[in-house]
């Protein structure tokens, strides 16, 4: 057993009942052998007590079986394809002599300890092949959280090989229920991550994304409930991917009885090749189950990914100031630092050049590729700018787009086979764009090149990697033995670079944007440090991506701006406390044009942006609470708790006669602590504040460009509340 402060985790193994539990604080899991020899999942709950282990290793799900039915495969632990199985896939492999099946057999199992995880890998083989499945699933000291994921041998010779069709990571069979409801989110360019909640529907419901990356319309992860599960109650269970390229999720619900989740890397039609001697593993996938509704579900996920997966774990994301809505492509030296001067005197810690500093880059048709400072824009390079913003104690940082190219630049003139492509076929482009093939070891080290030199000459301390546009047309005819291994290689090459970046300057900042919000997921969580929620920024807009955003991932990697109003997207004018109350409740930034920003909201944006900084400790590193109604629709507000700080952002888009008078109840205090409001020195038990709540309306302040204000009657009203612990009982 693994011991870390009051929590643990094991692995037991148990011969005598052919079975596998791993155990952590709140939850077990267990696998036991099927009746065909092979694992199935046989527990996933609440702790029980170790008496109950026997019924629960060796009980089954009685469900109907017909003839055309065998609806326990969906307790498989891996969904190999073939045999009597007629469900969703989860491994499929075709051979030379088109067989298209595996006859698996169960060859053993092994558990690694280590201080603060534990490993279990079950190892399975084919009958009539050296293809080797090790299933391998891993506990973490202090969470909740089980990764799982899979890896795949090939243990003949060199001059072997099998088509690898499907390779998920891991099936999560869920126990069974009277209902069945899913959490996810949906969305496009603008609108990332709304929220749907709906009943599970009998079988095969998908997700994925075919676009290379993660994608704007999905993200990979869903929850399960009965359908009784709120926002502080319930149980709830949760599965992520780990991968940043297309992938897919099946959550497969089957007439007879049976849910299941299986996910992945990778869609329909992408294939790879494994060769004898040549090993391949699957990103991993991680579930949870909680008792505490979707709000502890997302307080257990943003504390595993911030302590066990986000590379800087415990540093505080500076306020950023980023130059793209004030200049777009027309980027200067003397423009950027005049804009360099108003970010500091508000309080920014790091000064950003977006698009439009490099080649040829006067708008958006040519110069992608050509990665060196525009002479006539800077004709002594960046170092003049990089001076003045650190004169004024910012940091610098730097947008770059390493993955695309126009076919108006040096790069494509040099290299036009670079590009993903089908011989004889038209390149079509997106945005002015063509994908760069990073699969490509030529491309790859041209990648590394570049950035490594740009970080080193000018000590960047920030880049912000955007990739703008999906995959099309993705074809790789120098490689005729293993085209389809584009599609992965090309991620893991994202990956290897961002690593190589990080350990050449290990405080290099690094911010995951893909067209907005497009590639958000915990493998790219392993190697940014925040990410760009969406393009649009409108405050109104922004409260229902941020919260579909707040299921999984936690605030201190959620990038916020507060830009322009009326807004450059959406045209709509929202009050400047507003939009900076907003964009609060995550890492803030800055992006409007502050050379056209009035003295009064130049002020205002200074007080607001110290009381950030007062407050950011807990909003990046505390515990979320969600209360309230629908955001960006009712009045709804987000909490945070560290240790004895308790920040609220409340907001009400809408005001009528018809909502007076109201209380908002908090969560997640110590009942019998006192809490004193910062503000007026009001003190209450916590107690009080849980069951009664706290009067939002108190202490208005009517002037909505005010940092200090509280509520007024009036549309977009918004508040900042802090309360702290008093030492000794209410």
């Amino acid at each position: 057993m693994l011991t870390k402060g009051s929590a643990s985790v094991f692995i037991r193994e148990l011969p005598e009942q052919d079975g596998w539990v791993l155990g952590t604080e709140h939850s077990l899991y267990a696998i036991g052998l099927g009746e065909d020899g092979l694992p199935v999942q046989r527990y996933w709950g609440p702790t029980l007590p170790e008496q109950d282990w026997p019924r629960m290793l060796g009980s089954t799900t009685p469900r109907w079986r017909t003839s055309s039915s065998r609806p326990s495969e969906a307790d498989d632990e891996v969904l190999a394809a073939g045999g009597l199985r007629w469900g969703a896939v989860g491994l499929q492999l075709e051979f030379p002599d088109g067989r298209n099946e595996l006859e698996l057999r169960f060859t053993g199992s092994a558990v690694e300890r280590a201080p603060d995880e534990a490993t279990l890998t079950l190892t399975l083989e084919d009958r009539f092949s050296p293809v080797a499945v090790r299933l391998r699933s891993r506990v973490h000291s202090g969470h909740d959280v089980i990764e799982r994921w899979l890896e795949l041998e090939h243990g003949g010779t060199p001059d072997e090989h099998v088509l690898v069709r499907r390779l998920d990571s891991a099936n999560w069979p869920l126990p069974e229920q009277d209902r069945y409801r899913v959490s996810s989110v949906h969305g496009h360019w603008g609108a990332e991550n709304q929220l749907v909640r709906a009943e599970l529907p009998f079988g095969e419901l998908g997700f994925t994304s075919r676009t290379g990356t993660t994608g704007h319309h999905a993200n990979p992860w869903l929850m399960i409930d009965d359908g009784s599960a709120r926002e502080e109650s319930g149980r709830v269970w949760a599965v992520t991917l780990a991968w940043s390229g297309s992938w897919r999720m099946i959550a497969q619900r089957r007439p007879e009885g049976g849910v299941s989740v299986t996910a992945g890397a990778g869609h329909e039609s992408v294939t790879r090749r494994l060769r004898g001697g040549e090993v391949v593993g699957t990103p991993s996938s991680y579930g949870i189950v909680t008792e505490g509704g979707f709000g502890a579900t997302s307080r257990k996920l943003h504390t595993f990914s911030t302590r066990r997966l986000r590379p800087t774990t415990g540093a505080l994301q500076p306020v950023l100031y980023n130059s793209w809505e004030a200049t777009e492509f027309s980027v200067t030296e003397g423009g950027q630092m005049a804009l360099a001067d108003r970010a500091a005197a508000i309080g920014a810690e790091l000064f950003v050049v977006d698009d439009g500093w490099f080649g040829r880059r006067t708008h958006d048709k040519a110069g992608l590729g050509d990665w060196y400072p525009n002479p006539e824009k800077f004709p002594d390079g960046l170092h003049a700018l990089v001076a003045h913003v650190r004169s004024r104690s910012m940091k610098f940082g730097l947008w770059v787009e390493p993955e695309m190219v126009n076919r108006d630049s040096d790069l494509y003139a040099a290299h036009p086979d670079w590009v993903l492509h089908f011989r004889n076929l038209t390149r079509r482009e997106l945005r002015n764009q063509l994908v760069l093939n990073f699969a490509r070891d030529d491309v790859r080290e041209w990648a590394w090149g570049w950035l490594s030199s740009l970080v080193t000459e000018y000590d960047i301390d920030y880049l912000k990697w955007d990739m703008n546009r999906p995959f099309s047309q993705a074809g790789w005819p120098e490689n005729t033995e293993d085209p389809g291994s584009l599609w992965s290689g090309h991620t893991e090459a994202v990956y290897s670079i961002m690593e190589r970046l990080r350990e050449l300057k290990p405080s290099l900042l690094i911010e995951s944007c893909s067209g907005g919000g497009g590639r958000v997921d915990l493998g790219m969580m392993r190697r940014v440090d925040m990410f760009w929620t969406s393009d649009n920024t409108d405050a109104l807009d922004r409260q229902s991506i941020q919260h579909g955003f707040s299921q999984v991932y936690p605030a201190t990697t959620m990038s916020n701006w507060v830009t322009d109003s009326p807004n450059p997207l959406t045209g709509r004018d929202i009050p400047l406390s507003y939009r900076f109350h907003v964009a609060m409740a995550g890492t803030l930034g800055i992006g409007g044009n502050l050379l056209e920003w009035s003295d009064d909201d130049l002020r205002a944006a200074a007080e607001l942006t110290a009381q950030y900084k007062t407050i950011r400790d807990a909003v990046q590193f505390g515990d979320l609470y969600r209360l309230g109604g629908e955001s960006g629709v009712d009045l709804s507000a987000v909490q945070y708790v560290l240790e004895g700080r308790v920040v609220v952002l409340a907001y009400e888009p809408r005001r009528s006669l018809g909502s007076g008078r109201r209380l908002f109840r908090l969560a997640g205090l110590d009942p019998d602590a006192a809490y004193v409001d910062e503000q007026t020195g009001d003190r209450f038990s916590g107690r009080w504040l849980m069951v009664q709540g706290i009067d939002l309306w108190r202490g208005a302040d009517t002037n909505p460009r005010s940092g200090t204000v509280r509520f007024s009657r009036a549309d977009f009203c918004s508040s900042l509340i802090t309360l702290d612990r008093e030492d000794g009982a209410a």
